[in-house]
């Protein structure tokens, strides 16, 4: 029995109808696919300014040709009341509506139309079938939060029923909470883990200190997808290394569905089915292949709200091997809001300084996790989690490292910590201005 596919029968959202559609679009040969996407791309401009008042008023009097005179959409321009921002004939009661996790800064509720959601979820189960993964009949370790109220508990564990997940709470990752996930592994049947970065990290590092190989635990695991949390090459050999299978990255928003997906090769392949992606400059200019810039993506499906040209608050680039039907991303370089500022004035993406605490504070294993906040310019709170506090010689080495990537003169504080806090699904915020 195909449960998943089956509940969201259920729920009206059409997901047979939802695969045809995107098998058709899969067979579009590389020669027409421009031309697919340009006509998709006209089509849904058309529809919202006929149906959307909220986007007419946003895209003005401005007239519809040049697709770069497009404005693009803030996080921002959302965050008013959603039912003034439906199209003609949508309302809560025919649509599936969401709240993005305000990551970004700017949490807002969004909706999709029934079929641009089960268009999604036929997308997510695409790729996953490039590593034998099939969302209708296998078994997933969910790494992720879940709501503590009554209510979204029962509601979250009853889609996990559906959708053949078992759910491992993120909100305690003590080793003793570890034994009890390993026991998990050693009992059940998984055949992909699922969850955001941070922790499943942490527990390929337990696995590690106890010397167990996952795999050799849970033979019927074939894959790990990590996601919504930056992700690092040492990260990733870590991972393989415990647990004996590929790790892929997946990136994805609340609001878009699936963005990107690592083919077995190790490219990063954008959604070019039914997302348009560009990355722009300060000027909404889109940039050459492989230079960096803001990620942009128009929804070329949902009819329920607009996500035209929409920056997504993240920065990145394409590959110079990208193809409108095969569009690469290159680097994804974080929000576009997450930028340190250091004594001299200079600024630099929040990331680099990260790149740099973590190469010297992980490089020994002795530090599990960490975060990095800004507390005024030039001024960074490190917090850790380690079972002892780092010793005054390593504290030294990451001052020098600063000095020698950053700049002197840097305020830097550390803060020894158990636990690091979470947000209320689980994530971790890596960096934070606090200012």
């Amino acid at each position: 029995m195909n449960w998943f596919s089956l509940s969201l029968q259920l729920n009206r959202f059409p997901i047979n109808r939802a695969k045809n559609a995107l098998y058709e679009i899969l067979q579009i040969p590389e020669s027409e696919f421009e031309d697919y996407v340009e006509r998709k791309k006209n089509e849904i401009v058309t529809y919202h300014l006929n149906n959307t008042p909220f986007y007419r008023e946003f895209f003005g009097n401005r007239g519809f040709g040049d697709w770069e005179n497009v404005p693009i959409m803030q996080k921002a321009d959302l965050q008013r009341p959603l039912k003034g921002r439906f199209s003609k004939g949508f309302s809560s009661k025919n649509v599936y509506v969401g709240k993005t996790s305000g990551s970004s800064g700017h949490p807002f509720i969004f909706a999709k139309d029934r079929f641009c959601h089960a268009l999604s979820w036929a997308e997510f189960n695409d790729r996953y079938q490039w590593y034998g993964i099939n969302l209708d009949s296998s078994t997933q370790a969910r790494f992720y939060g879940i709501p503590l109220d009554s209510f979204g508990y029962f509601k979250e564990r009853l889609k996990d029923r559906f959708g053949f997940r078992y759910r491992f709470p993120i909100f305690d990752l003590s080793d003793r909470k570890m034994e009890e996930f390993l026991k998990d592994f050693q009992n059940k049947n998984f055949d992909y883990i699922n969850g955001y970065t941070s922790s499943i990290v942490l527990f390929a590092k337990f696995l590690q200190k106890k010397g167990i190989i996952l795999k050799d635990v849970n033979p019927n695991l074939k894959l790990c997808i990590v996601t919504s949390e930056m992700f690092f090459e040492e990260d990733k050999k870590l991972l393989e290394k415990q647990f004996g299978v590929p790790v892929v990255n997946e990136y994805g928003a609340s609001e878009l569905g699936l963005l990107a997906f690592q083919n077995p090769q190790g490219e990063w392949v954008l959604n070019s089915e039914t997302m348009f992606v560009e990355v722009v400059d300060e000027k909404g200019k889109v940039v050459p292949h492989g230079e960096q810039g803001r990620i942009v993506i128009t929804s070329l499906y949902n009819k329920a709200h607009p996500f035209i040209r929409y920056e997504i608050g993240d920065t990145g680039s394409m590959s110079p091997k990208s193809t409108f039907k095969k569009p690469i991303l290159q680097d994804l370089l974080g929000r576009t809001n997450d930028v340190a500022v250091l004594p001299s004035g200079k600024v630099v993406p929040g990331l680099t300084f990260y790149y740099v605490t973590k190469s010297v504070i992980e490089k020994d294993g002795f530090v599990k996790e960490f975060i990095v906040q800004q507390t005024a310019p030039g001024a960074f709170k490190i917090s850790y989690v380690s079972e002892d506090p780092l010793s005054a010689d390593r504290l030294r080495k990451v001052e020098k490292a600063m000095e020698t990537y950053l700049e002197e003169g840097l305020d830097l504080t550390f803060n020894h910590k158990r636990t690091l806090s979470r947000n209320k699904r689980g994530k971790l915020k890596q960096f934070e201005i606090l200012f």
